[in-house]
């Protein structure tokens, strides 16, 4: 049997197992993450469900309620600032059990899920806007997630974008 290797020297069954490690360790953070939250939903009184899932090489964990959200809203905050919170806390939570760094993304009551849509729409139109006038178009400060999405939607309509300035005052230039 003959093995075929990469320009790194690694051979396609040790991709595979990486790969499957890598599933494997992303689904411990997940279910880390759900028991820590079950917990602070115990401790708050809310009702909510935990659904778990791995996307783009991060866990994703959600909490939903099937019925009134009014309740969860309490957990997102105003613009998502104790949802963001909250997702520190959880990758806190996770870090103190495997002791590494969790990339992990919180979402609540479909918060992040309506945001990432408006923001993928606002990136698709300065990029149609840079294109059309030929010169960057300059957005508001955004945190690191909604920075993420926009360069995601910019990148799809073919344009580049970067970030300048400081946090909290970081924002996207959507580059013609």
């Amino acid at each position: 049997m003959t093995e075929t290797t990469d320009t790194t020297g690694t051979t396609a069954a040790e991709e595979t197992e990486a790969d499957t490690d890598t599933l494997s360790q992303l689904e411990q953070e997940g279910e880390i993450a759900a028991d820590y939250l079950e917990g602070l939903l115990d401790i708050a009184d809310l009702d909510g469900d935990i659904d778990m899932d791995v996307e783009a090489d991060r866990a994703a964990v959600s909490i939903i309620n099937d019925g009134s959200t009014r309740d969860l809203q309490k957990l997102v905050g105003r613009d998502g600032e104790v949802l963001e919170a909250l997702q520190e806390l959880t990758r806190l939570a996770v870090h103190r059990e495997t002791g590494d760094r969790s990339r992990l993304m919180l979402d609540i009551a479909g918060f992040r899920a309506r945001k990432r849509e408006e923001l993928a729409e606002l990136g698709a139109k300065a990029a149609q806007d840079a294109k059309g006038s030929g010169e960057p178009v300059k957005l508001r400060p955004m945190t690191p997630f909604e920075r993420k999405v926009v360069h995601d939607a910019v990148k799809a309509a073919g344009l580049r974008s970067e970030s300048e300035g400081e946090e909290p005052q970081r924002c996207v230039v959507v580059l013609p």
